[in-house]
């Protein structure tokens, strides 16, 4: 059970004394600061502006020559300008070039890449079935024998390959604990199957 909290009544006076004590230093920094900014502003005013040091003859009338200097060699910078901005964008062309040609390169090894595993895969079931076909060709206590050696879940990818009554005949044939423990590969792998 939860005791209600109590404020001390001192500790809040304190709390709110100190506060006013802030919020007056923080106003009287605000005034000094005022202060200080329209003295400023006022020393500004009466400040005469700054005499230029040139000559009418020079206010009249620029050097011609000087102008024409710094036309032409603004007219340089521009050109050089000019000049890197057209190489980088022939840089950003042969980029360009470069990674349409890799991504062409590597089109094409991704086709060979699926044809390879395509003929893989081919090559691998019919070796699967051929050896399946071996098998079948056995007597049923020949193939129990090696079923029997071989490793459960191995040997079961090849019974689900086996016809039926082959398949039967050979489980007959091996020891009961094989047997069991390749009926149980098997229907585990068909307990995920989706149910009509």
């Amino acid at each position: 059970m939860k005791r209600p909290v109590t404020r001390n009544p001192a500790h809040k006076r304190g709390a709110s004394s100190a506060l006013m004590v802030l919020t007056g230093l923080f106003f009287f920094a605000g005034l000094s600061r005022l202060g200080l900014g329209v003295a400023e502003v006022i020393a500004a005013e009466n400040t005469p502006p700054p005499v230029e040091a040139t000559t009418t003859q020079e206010a009249a009338s620029p050097d011609p020559g000087d102008l024409f200097q710094s036309l032409r060699a603004r007219e340089a910078r521009l050109q050089q300008m000019e000049e890197r901005l057209d190489q980088r964008a022939e840089d950003l062309r042969q980029a360009e070039s470069d990674i349409r040609q890799q991504l062409e390169q590597l089109a094409l090894a991704e086709e060979r890449l699926l044809q390879t595993l395509a003929l893989t895969e081919s090559a691998a079931e019919d070796d699967v079935a051929r050896l399946t076909a071996v098998y079948e060709h056995m007597k049923p206590q020949q193939a129990a024998d090696l079923f029997g050696q071989m490793d459960v879940q191995f040997a079961a990818g090849f019974f689900a390959r086996l016809r039926p009554d082959f398949a039967g005949a050979v489980m007959a044939a091996l020891d009961p604990m094989t047997a069991y423990a390749i009926s149980a590969v098997l229907a585990g792998r068909n307990a995920n199957a989706p149910q009509n």
